[in-house]
């Protein structure tokens, strides 16, 4: 993360340093177009697509830093892994779950979609990775003991 945000940060400064010459340059030459401005403008706009590299780049990782904590708050709150603090009520909702059952349902649900994005529609078996002839059944058999 200290590269992504030291990268971010001298990017920055190297935009703006190339921004301040693309105007010295400009204010030389008394607003002309001359070698020298087509020079510093040129940098400029080198300098704006790395700085913008660097940014997507932030970008990205933080997405995956949010992903990843929103999936370890998922299984966390799932498999009722939680700790509360002293004086936090205890949230009352669904019993726990296990992390494989947990996994078994995120694959089925990315199945499903799956399928909805090609058009097959709901549970055609011939899609799934499994080669047996059942359809998947999304039902464990810990849904029957609640």
């Amino acid at each position: 993360m200290d590269n992504i945000v030291d990268s971010l940060g001298s990017a920055y400064q190297e935009f703006i340093a190339a921004a301040a010459s693309a105007l010295e340059a400009k204010e030389s030459s008394g607003g002309k177009k001359t070698a020298a401005t087509d020079v510093a403008l040129e940098n400029f706009k080198q300098r704006w697509e790395l700085f913008r590299v660097a940014c997507d780049q932030a970008e990205e990782f933080v997405e995956s830093v949010k992903q990843r904590i929103g999936s370890e708050c998922l299984v966390d709150e799932a498999t009722g892994s939680v700790t509360t603090k002293p004086g936090q009520p205890v949230p009352s909702g669904l019993p726990p779950i296990s992390a494989v059952r947990l996994e078994q349902m995120s694959k089925a649900v990315r199945w499903l979609v799956i399928e909805l994005q090609q058009g097959s529609g709901a549970g055609s078996s011939a899609s799934h990775p499994n080669n047996s002839a059942a359809p998947f059944d999304a039902r464990f058999t810990e849904d029957s003991a609640q």
